[in-house]
């Protein structure tokens, strides 16, 4: 199999249904670069594994091991494809077949020769360290240094890590950011070559960005496709320095673009920079630890030089001497100028120096990894050189450790002990915890807690749902699942697979498939609920997300929420009565494109994408479903058509598929494929532009086709255009699908009927109207259609004439490249922007743009779900933590960048001069079921508010100044819902959320005042 992949790589061969998501965060050159580029991880315990993991999957020429350590039992701690049967084998040789199913097109093989030998390291384009003495380090990047290769060293030291980065004397960085260039539409040119922007649209350059040129109108020169440097002036104008002389009078159009330039590096051997390092900042509140934990790192080596072995945990003596080490190293092997050693920070380091913490790797091991990607493939800025990194705040703040607590008991947790201690470590196995999806975080946090042994110990447990099924392109990044997997359930593969890591888990996971959401309050109900410690979301939308959030405030239990996009990522605490809710915050709504320019005035790819998905829909799924529904539905025109915005247009369309256009062959649908190439690519467009000619101008004077308007050219077809052809193939297949005819066919079937095809001539009407502004009404009808429509309703064909036919509306199905879906919208989207002079766009992006995809990699999920673990530790002690202990995290690997916060306080609502309720955790618990006369003037007494309404849902039930509800005042709150709302309260309910408006002692209304509680 490896000969047959080698060959696929050199053929420069990307599987997009593996790596689809991938692509769209790296880029086809960057996959290419990596597919030719061999990787060495030495060292694979805990954190090497989680390297050469992410390596793998981000699919690399090949991957080489070496480990030639025998496995213990306190491997088992952190390292995820080791057993226990494996426990005194060779790490390298144990790991190598698991890792190895990770992907097929990815060589995994172990080194062969001495680890020092020169012509055995220049074989390797990058070499990543673990576990590596630093006399070794030295040797190695000696070499690397020397051969231009790329050298990373990386150790995690219980909740301590850091990283060091050569890439040698001149790296190349292709892409510093992986942003998408920035394009813009220009309103304006001098003859300085200063640039005006549209005054709606925001430039977003920078100084020293460059730029290009096209359609400019009047300084055509410019259009010559050179890149000019930049000078923001504003933030709707800029100049371009060396502007070319004699620019002439611009008169209108042109479109810039921003272009990447490749940067170049210059990094220092690690011989160097042990004495002079430069530090990225991990965290800005710990600014001044870089360089204590430089020396405390140091001193770890030379205490292992002299012991043979790292300091004992807790131990008093070791920490003694590992301090007296590091003053040494400060005087006399660094450079950092005067600096106060930490004597603190050193200690606890030796204190944890044995410590193997899963979420310490998960997160090293994703920045790691990204690095050893930066180096073979160019792609985004590397670390620039040392990274430090501690997570101290982690620790549980009341129990004290001791050389005893943390000492080894000889088990798969000792890794954890150590720095722990064997309380809290049983305290997190005992644990009753929910995981909220099972993709690409979920399987991440699964790894993690099996190996952490979360809810492994008597008490505990660990619920997951996941309503999602495996497909081809997970494998790339759901690390838990194979290839063989593909179809199944995920949440009941990757519970299988974390009972593989800890056995220990065997029963304690409780699967399910369900959605979480007020359809499933009967599943996940109060008792479920009210049983959990904390809930995780590992979940890919906003509404879900939302959700959960309300869920967790209202029965009071911690959230960890986190996201990833490509290679930014975040992660959010919420804890009651201590931070705000996921809710509290929300994105900006998603910009949505104006129907006018969808219509008629698209001037980007991404407008003609989202038209041709529209037209897709329209053709193929929509209409089908009208059909049916006229075909099913007795009460048709009333159920539906009534409700219909268009009914003339529902109706010409239903008659259409079943009388003048029903294909009966599969010739038919290469003909109506034709015909509907003719009509919206030329002929809609020769309308346009007779209600809009190109010369034409506003009321202003003002050219019509200026600014974002472009004028369009109507297509000739041309059976030899792939895009011409491709539209063709794919609108007629899917016709066939829709019709259940037999698709397929060879090129002559196609030229044979497409030379036969009669094109109708197209005339213009004047009785069209075309939307021109967002805001604008534009009505088509001739009057009153009543007639037209009661002459469509009669010449339809009777259901009872077509019993039993149905149309088979086709449901979009984007990573299936053999059902013409994402076919038929690149080539649709594509012959559009021909008609506008838009540059096309490939299979990939349109897949991207059309399937709303969210870009993701391995890496970024990996770094992500470690640092929500390590703020997992300080949830679990959340009740001796202060809000200052926990952090919001925000990254970008891509930069890199990491940013930290503490959580923004849950608000407080005042009332009645100096009560006090929690805005977003209080509320107003209610037990029994009292009336609701009895309930105001109880609350009234308890809390000095005046109730005036009370609502449950969309539910009024009470409201003061309606005299009609008075006689409610009387009845239960039970009674008043089931009568008020026309249902019966169900079984499964014993809570229910209410919502008052109240006063207060004043008269005036509380603003933002908490539910009421019910329990029933």
């Amino acid at each position: 199999m490896s000969d047959v992949m080698e060959v696929d790589r050199r053929e420069g061969e990307i599987d997009e249904s593996l790596y689809s998501r991938q692509l769209y965060v790296l880029g086809a050159d960057a996959m290419k670069r990596m597919g030719k580029s061999n990787v060495l991880v030495v060292g694979l315990k805990g954190l090497g594994v989680e390297i050469a993991k992410n390596i793998a999957l981000a699919g690399v020429k090949s991957l080489t091991l070496y480990d030639p350590a025998l496995t213990t039992i306190s491997d088992l701690s952190s390292q995820f494809f080791l057993r226990e049967t494996d426990i005194g084998k060779r790490r390298d040789e144990a790991t190598m077949p698991r890792l190895a199913e990770l992907n097929q097109y990815v060589p995994i093989s172990i080194l062969e020769g001495d680890l020092l030998d020169e012509n055995v390291l220049t074989k390797f384009q990058a070499i990543v360290l673990t576990e590596t003495s630093l006399e070794d380090q030295y040797k190695i990047n000696e070499i690397t240094h020397k051969h231009n290769i790329g050298f990373i060293s990386t150790d995690t030291r219980g909740l301590f890590g850091n990283v060091f980065v050569d890439l040698g004397p001149a790296f190349t960085v292709i892409d510093p950011t992986g942003e998408e260039p920035i394009t813009g539409i220009v309103s304006d040119i001098d003859e300085q070559g200063n640039i005006a922007v549209l005054d709606d649209s925001r430039h977003g350059l920078e100084d020293g960005d460059f730029v290009k040129f096209s359609e400019v109108i009047g300084a055509e020169v410019l259009n010559d496709g050179k890149a000019y440097k930049v000078k923001v002036s504003g933030p709707y104008a800029f100049q371009i320095q060396d502007a070319p002389s004699g620019l002439g009078n611009y008169q209108r159009g042109g479109v810039f673009t921003q272009v990447k330039q490749p940067v170049q590096i210059s990094f220092q051997s690690l011989a160097q920079q042990v004495k002079t390092p430069e530090f990225l900042i991990s965290d800005f509140a710990k600014f001044d630890s870089p360089n204590s934990l430089h020396v405390g790192f140091l001193a770890l080596h030379g205490f292992s030089n002299k012991y043979g072995r790292l300091p004992k945990p807790h131990g008093e003596e070791d920490a003694n001497e590992l301090v007296q080490i590091a003053k040494n190293v400060q005087a006399g092997s660094t450079d950092l100028g005067e600096f106060d050693l930490d004597e603190k920070l050193i200690k606890e380091l030796s204190y944890q120096a044995q410590g193997d913490i899963p979420a310490m790797n998960a997160f090293f091991g994703g920045l790691i990894a990204q690095e050893a990607l930066k180096a073979v493939s160019g792609k985004f800025t590397p670390i620039k050189q040392w990274m430090y990194f501690d997570s101290l705040e982690s620790l549980p703040a009341k129990i004290v450790r001791t050389e005893e607590n943390t000492a080894p008991i000889n088990s798969r947790y000792d890794g954890q002990i150590a720095v722990f201690g064997k309380e809290f470590v049983e305290t997190v196995q005992n644990l009753k915890v929910f995981l909220v999806g099972s993709g690409a975080i979920g399987c991440e946090m699964l790894k993690n807690w099996a190996l952490m042994g979360l809810g492994s110990g008597p008490n505990g447990q660990i619920f997951i749902t996941d309503n999602d099924s495996i497909e081809k392109s997970n494998l790339n990044r759901q690390f838990l699942f194979r290839p063989s997997d593909v179809g199944k359930q995920k949440s009941e593969v990757a519970a299988v697979a974390a009972v593989a890591i800890n056995p220990q888990l065997k029963g304690k996971i409780n699967t399910k498939q369900d959605k979480v959401g007020p359809e499933t309050e009967n599943i996940f109900n109060d008792d479920f609920w009210n049983n959990l410690d904390f809930v995780t979301n590992a979940l890919d939308n906003v509404e879900a997300r939302t959700y959960v959030d309300r869920r967790c405030v209202f029965f009071k239990k911690p959230l960890l929420e986190s996201g990833t996009l490509g290679t930014k990522g975040n992660v959010q605490v919420v804890y009651p009565y201590l931070t705000e809710s996921y809710s509290s915050s929300q994105d900006p709504p998603e910009k949505s494109i104006p129907l006018c320019t969808l219509r008629s005035f698209p001037n980007k790819i991404d407008h003609t994408i989202a038209w041709a998905k529209s037209l897709f829909l329209g053709y193929f799924t929509d209409a089908c479903e009208n059909v049916n529904l006229y075909l099913s539905q007795p009460n048709f025109a009333q159920t539906t058509l009534e409700k219909s915005g268009d009914q003339k247009t529902t109706l010409e369309t239903i008659k259409d598929y079943l009388v003048d256009s029903r294909p009966l062959t599969f010739e038919e649908c290469i003909t109506w494929a034709r015909l509907e190439f003719e009509r919206k690519f030329v002929n809609d467009i020769k309308q346009l532009l007779y209600n809009f000619p190109k010369d034409a101008v506003t009321t202003t004077g003002a050219p019509f086709w200026s600014g974002p308007k472009r004028a369009p050219t109507p297509l000739v077809f041309d059976i030899n255009n792939e895009n011409h052809f491709n539209f063709i193939v794919a609108a007629a297949n899917l016709r066939a699908f829709n019709y259940g005819l037999k698709g397929g066919a060879d090129i002559d079937t196609y030229k044979k009927v497409l030379e036969s095809t009669k094109v109708p001539e197209f005339t213009p009407s004047s009785n069209v109207k075309i939307q021109v502004e967002e805001n604008e009404t534009v009505d088509n009808s001739r009057g009153d259609d009543t007639d037209v429509i009661q002459q469509l309703k009669e010449s339809l064909p009777q259901p009872s004439t077509l019993a039993g036919f149905r149309l088979n509306p086709v449901e979009f199905e984007k990573d299936d490249d053999t059902n013409h879906h994402i076919e038929f919208i690149t080539a649709a989207s594509n012959l559009r922007a021909l008609n506008y002079e838009i540059e096309p766009a490939d299979k990939l992006k349109t897949k991207f743009i059309a399937g709303r995809i969210i870009p993701a990699i391995a890496t970024t999920t990996a770094l992500v779900t470690g640092l929500v673990c390590l703020e997992l530790y300080k949830v679990v002690d959340g009740a001796n933590k202060t809000i200052e202990d926990f952090k919001n995290g925000f990254i970008n690997l891509a930069l890199p960048f990491l940013g930290f916060s503490e959580p923004i306080a849950s608000p407080k609502i005042k009332y009645n001069k100096g009560q006090t309720i929690d805005k977003i955790w209080g509320r107003f618990d209610i037990y029994g079921n009292p009336t609701l006369g009895a309930l105001i003037e109880q609350f009234e007494k308890e809390h000095g508010l005046t109730i005036t309404m009370i609502s449950s849902g969309q539910t009024l039930l009470y409201a003061s100044f309606m005299p009609k509800h008075k006689p409610r005042l009387q009845q239960t709150f039970t009674s008043v819902l089931e009568t008020v709302s026309k249902k019966p309260i169900a079984d499964h309910v014993k809570t229910i959320v209410v919502e008052i408006c109240a006063d207060d002692a004043e008269g005036e209304d509380v603003e933002d005042i908490p539910f009421l509680a019910f329990h029933l």
